[in-house]
């Protein structure tokens, strides 16, 4: 697991990374539950997706920590 990454001469938190990384992974997600209509399933939509964020925040932090 790393610290710190050198982001252009300064230094931002190795979280900052996977937040990153999640994220990409959750608007296409997103786009492709959207598309498909999964979301008319859920009484409240916006909870689905932030659970879905926290399921691939916390996954790939799982993942890497357990690599590391």
């Amino acid at each position: 697991m790393f610290n710190d990454i050198d982001f252009l001469g300064a230094f931002v938190p190795g979280i900052a990374a996977w937040f990153v990384v999640s994220l990409a992974l959750f608007v296409l997600a997103d786009l492709l539950l959207t598309k498909a209509g999964v979301y008319r399933f859920f009484w409240h939509r916006a909870l689905v997706r932030v659970a879905l964020f926290a399921m691939f925040f916390c996954g790939f932090g799982l993942v890497l920590s357990a690599s590391g």
